[in-house]
């Protein structure tokens, strides 16, 4: 009698998203009275104007929906302003209302996204009304890219860790319990409330919830949910996280994402699922791993070379990389690959279905444009047909080789060590295919950005950069 080996759910592009658009006679009908015309910026801020309902209609109906928005919207740092930006200027913020959802944690309340555009061809330059700096519009040049010159489609997933606290100042968690333990989650407890209602939130909101557990630092918690295209699931994983913040707030708790709280213990991290699809039969090198096809090699190869310029997009800030370390199973500071070797930053997943996670990513970047250069990346290999020279490193930890093992597998070039290094990265020769992906003004703008964040969240003691952390995310 044969036994199968495979296991997990095989998904695939083709499934359409469980989402489906209300209208907003069903909001009205299910008592919703305004809408959060929301978006997140270049320092993963989630902001949103409240329009109340009959207003929206109108907005709708008129001959371009949308509302204006000062240009500046993209240099904002908290309550400071990036340089490169001003006072003059305005956008039109249009929203897609296929993102339209009601947030069960506010009552009377939907959400919707949108895309910034130039108000017309004649202020934007070109031929298009695109902004260059719209993260949507940034990742969904990248999908369509991706269509129209390899056939290739994404599917995306998010792992959401977060800190449950009592108190930010002084810092208190809820509990002090480990990794998927019990105790963590006690019938009537109010953490246990908490994840309970953001579970029956999620999936009244059609996100596919795959299941949530007690993590292994001080009150933290993960809410794991199912792939989708890359910018469904970014606009998902947006709605995830105003529903862990907004729920936990309901309780009296602050809910927060920052990297690492607690020094002695594990941070939180924003793992992330991809695999890469594609019906086309593309011309590619032969995989040089049993465990990849040929596109799987080239992709991976893409990501690996731009990884050090990438963590300028996905580890974003000081504390990113006081999560980053070897030897706390959050991806090590090598570049690197393996089979289920959760210290590497890149684990092939080999499940029923192939799919890569990359763990050098957290709840400080903005998930569209992060997304944006991991697939452009891995894009950039597949187009050029690039070879995995990188070999899997599955057995041990990268760091706990030694230097001529690392260099037999080719895991030599170290990830940066801070922020500073990786915008250096991302600015010089390993940042060019990430550059390209992205282009030079949207990468000098968010250079600008990053450079203002790093500041605003290094001032005072090591006790009020904590708190401001934990307050901005």
């Amino acid at each position: 009698m044969s036994q199968t080996t495979s296991y997990g759910i095989a998904y695939s592009p083709t499934v359409d998203s469980t989402h489906t658009s209300l209208t907003l006679e069903q909001l009205g009908d299910q008592g919703v009275r305004y809408i959060r015309l929301t978006w997140v910026d270049l320092v993963n801020n989630i902001r949103y104007r409240v329009i109340p309902l009959p207003y929206f209609d109108k907005l709708l109906k008129s001959s371009r929906p949308g509302i204006t928005i000062g240009k500046i919207v993209f240099g904002l740092v908290f309550l400071d302003t990036a340089e490169g930006f001003g006072p003059t200027g305005e956008y039109l913020y249009v929203p897609d209302m296929k993102t339209l959802r009601r947030c069960p944690y506010a009552e009377g309340h939907a959400m919707v996204l949108g895309y910034f555009e130039h108000k017309d061809k004649y202020s934007s330059g070109m031929d298009s009304l695109e902004v260059d700096l719209c993260p949507r519009t940034v990742l969904r040049r990248v999908m369509q890219e991706a269509k129209e010159t390899c056939d290739v489609d994404f599917l995306v997933g998010f792992e959401t860790e977060f800190i449950l606290l009592k108190s930010v100042d002084p810092i208190e968690a809820m509990n002090n319990h480990g990794w998927s333990n019990s105790p963590a989650l006690p019938s009537g407890a109010v953490e246990t409330k908490v994840l309970e209602e953001i579970a029956d939130s999620l999936q009244t909101s059609s996100i596919e919830l795959q299941m949530y557990h007690a993590e292994a630092a001080p009150g933290q918690y993960e809410v794991v949910t199912g792939p989708l295209s890359p910018l469904e699931a970014c606009d998902a994983l947006i709605f995830t996280r105003e529903t862990i913040f907004n729920t936990a707030s309901k309780y009296g708790l602050r809910a927060t994402l920052a990297p690492r709280v607690f020094g002695t213990s594990c941070g939180s991290g924003a793992h992330t699922h991809i695999s890469i699809h594609s019906k086309k039969n593309l011309s590619l090198p032969p995989s040089t791993s049993n465990h990849l096809s040929p596109i799987e090699a080239a992709f991976l190869s893409g990501i690996l070379t731009a990884l050090p310029a990438l963590c300028a997009l996905t580890l974003p800030t000081a504390a990113s990389y006081a999560r980053m370390a070897d030897g706390v199973w959050s991806g090590g500071t090598y570049v690197a690959w393996g089979v289920d070797n959760r210290e590497t930053p890149i684990r092939l997943c080999p499940s029923s279905s192939h799919h890569f996670e990359v763990k050098c990513l957290d709840g400080t970047a903005n998930p569209y444009v992060a997304i944006a250069g991991l697939l452009g990346a891995g894009l950039q290999g597949v187009e050029k047909q690039v070879g995995l020279k990188v070999r899997e490193c599955s057995v041990v930890a990268p760091a706990e080789l030694s230097e001529e093992e690392r260099r037999k597998v080719g895991a030599t070039v170290r990830m940066p060590r801070t922020i500073k290094e990786a915008r250096e990265r991302l600015a010089g020769g390993e940042g060019m295919t990430v550059r390209e992906v992205l282009g030079e003004v949207f990468v000098e703008a968010y250079i600008n950005v990053n450079k203002t964040l790093e500041k605003s969240l290094g001032e005072g003691s090591e006790a009020d950069i904590m708190r401001r952390m934990i307050e901005n995310y």
